[in-house]
Formats: structure tokens, sequence, C-alpha cells
């Protein structure tokens, strides 16, 4: 079965060399909505997203709000323990986890120019607190 897109903003929303954090609604197996912290990066028309956590503790990877990448701009940098992860594919090329890959989310740019998600259990719900005093 294949997904429904679900766009999450424009592709001018996000500047290029650089990633943006967002808070989107997901249905959980236990059929409760949360909160599901993930990121966007952009560079040129190539955008790709994963999930806002670090396979070494469970952790947001910003090192500061909406600061994921490291000062060279070329590497996802953990904000918690300095392990570097590969912009393309999210694997882990050092530190603690070393060999471990960031959860990749399918994504898609569509025709009208809108970054769009593909991931089970996504819900459009504006109410959902996400926890990082965001609403």
């Amino acid at each position: 079965m294949t997904l429904p897109p679900f766009a999450i903003c424009a592709v001018a929303d996000i500047p290029n060399r650089r990633a943006v954090p967002f808070v989107l609604a997901r249905r959980e197996e236990d059929g409760r909505v949360g909160p599901w912290p993930i990121f966007v990066l952009r560079w040129g028309r190539n955008v790709r997203a994963f999930e806002n956590r670090c396979p070494h503790q469970n952790t947001n990877l910003d090192w500061e709000e909406g600061e994921f990448l490291d000062a060279e701009g070329t590497r996802i940098q953990c904000g918690k323990h300095g392990a570097l992860f590969d912009l393309g594919s999210g694997e882990c090329v050092a530190g603690p986890c070393l060999g471990e890959r960031l959860t990749a989310i399918e994504v898609e740019i569509d025709a009208d120019e809108d970054i769009c998600l593909r991931a089970p259990g996504l819900v459009e719900d504006d109410d959902v607190d996400s926890g990082e005093g965001l609403e």
C-alpha cells in the first residue's frame, strides 16, 4: 500500500544548505496521537527528512534550537554527543553510534513545489502538544 503524500512546507521555506525542524502529529500503534519531531534538509532540489532523534541515546539532535549541521555544513551533528551523520543517508560516520543510522522519512517535492512526506500515521492535528513549548 502506498501512503498518501503529506505536504509540510514549500521548498522555498527551507533555505538552501540548511535544516529546519518540524513537530508533526502522528498516530501511534496504541491509537493515541502524539508529537513527532523531525527535520528536513535541503541543498538545491535535493531534500531529505529524518526523525530528530540520535540513535545513541534517543536525544534530539539539534545542538541549538534548529541547528543540525556541523560548522562546515557538511554533516548532521548530534548536539549532545558530537556524533556526525552523512547528509544523504543519515549513517553515523563518527562518534558513539558509528555505523548506526538516523531514521529516514520518505520525502518528495510535488508539482506545486511543496515538500511532502510519506509516513504511516501522520495526522492533521493542530491541537497536539509537542512538549517543546512550540504551540
